[in-house]
């Protein structure tokens, strides 16, 4: 639950960044892709929200923690295809990994709510 608390934690404030950090308007359009930064930070922020609700809805919480993963794998791509060095592409990747075991620990986790809630489903 910690993981899960900090991703959506780290989310929100990466999606308030896309609108009020002037650096993250430069990063974006480093990155070739200004149109993109809005977009961005509304998925960031939605995923963060859903990952907070997802407390208390599991399905929300596994489709927002895969969303981010997606979104994260893809800002990793970019980071790739501008040939960032090493340096500018650990933290894009760390998250990334994050990412990845908060979506396999929701997975989980919505394996077994359905399996607590729903009669005759097999959560094994």
């Amino acid at each position: 639950d910690y993981l899960l608390l900090f991703s959506g934690t780290s989310f929100l404030f990466f999606g308030i960044g896309c609108f009020a950090s002037a650096h993250l308007k430069t990063e974006f359009i480093r990155y070739g892709l200004p149109q993109f930064r809005t977009l961005t930070g509304v998925l960031q922020i939605l995923g963060a929200l859903g990952i907070g609700i997802g407390f208390w809805w599991p399905a929300l919480q596994l489709l927002s923690s895969i969303g981010l993963t997606l979104l994260m794998l893809l800002g990793f791509s970019v980071r790739l295809k501008i040939r960032d060095t090493f340096y500018n592409r650990f933290p894009p990747s760390s998250i990334l990994s994050l990412t990845y075991i908060s979506a396999i620990y929701s997975i989980a986790t919505f394996n077994a709510f359905l399996g607590k809630h729903y009669k005759g489903f097999n959560s094994s």
